[in-house]
């Protein structure tokens, strides 16, 4: 009856991610696809990447660095050091994602999902979701968005003849676009507000930060400064 229950919630997070920011997802990942074509990258092997890193910046600087013949382990330092912009995203997001009954692996599935869109998906999604079935629907969640940046990618490798050159370039700005429209979308709070506008602010101050490590500067300092505003501002609590 439980493993039932988690496979009902599991595939109701998998029809969760047939969205407007699954669907730019997968533009986002044709791009990559048609990179991984000019690069002469193999496609098993960017799929692969795609299902285990899933954070296209990441992705980029492995098949960028491999292509310019950069050594593995600078590659692996710069992969990591561009995954920590996740981990805030993670912990805000894991009480969501962790469900009444804590368990270790379902957690670890979990936050191997987080990146911008699941962050701000699981936000707007997770809370109308029984406590009990979270952790099934998060990973249903994280799995849907992720086949379908998989398809992107497989799509975008063999159409690459028909991709012109910059479209495919631009196609690779669609998630951060996307992001930033779906965080305005979800800001309700004037915190909210307070954060974005403090983190847009910081972002020209931290540009070419070392280790791709910019966005976590920006969004860890804006949302920082904007939880002790209000915090110590009444007018600007929440």
């Amino acid at each position: 009856m439980i493993h039932s229950h988690a496979a009902h919630w599991f595939a109701r997070g998998m029809r969760g991610a047939l969205s407007t920011p699954g669907l730019v997802l997968v533009a986002t990942f044709i791009g990559f696809g048609g990179l991984l074509h000019d690069l002469g990258f193999p496609i098993f092997a960017g799929i692969l990447s795609t299902l285990l890193i899933w954070a296209l910046p990441a992705q980029v600087i492995l098949v960028g660095g491999l292509a310019a013949g950069a050594s593995l382990p600078a590659l692996a330092l710069a992969v990591c050091l561009s995954g920590v912009r996740l981990l805030p995203m993670v912990v805000s997001l894991m009480p969501l994602m962790r469900g009444p009954w804590p368990r270790l692996l379902s957690e670890l599935v979990c936050a191997h999902f987080v990146a911008v869109t699941m962050w701000v998906e699981g936000f707007r999604l997770l809370p109308k979701v029984p406590a009990e079935g979270r952790p099934a629907y998060a990973a249903g969640l994280g799995f849907g968005l992720t086949a379908l940046s998989m398809f992107g990618t497989a799509v975008g490798f063999y159409l690459t003849g028909a991709l012109p050159g910059p479209l495919a370039v631009a196609l690779l700005l669609l998630t951060p676009i996307s992001f930033a429209i779906l965080l305005v979308r979800n800001a309700r709070q004037p915190v909210d507000w307070l954060a974005i506008g403090l983190g847009a602010a910081i972002s020209p101050l931290v540009a070419n930060s070392p280790g791709g490590l910019d966005l976590f500067w920006a969004g860890v300092g804006g949302g920082t400064l904007a939880f002790f505003i209000a915090r110590h501002l009444p007018g600007a609590r929440s």
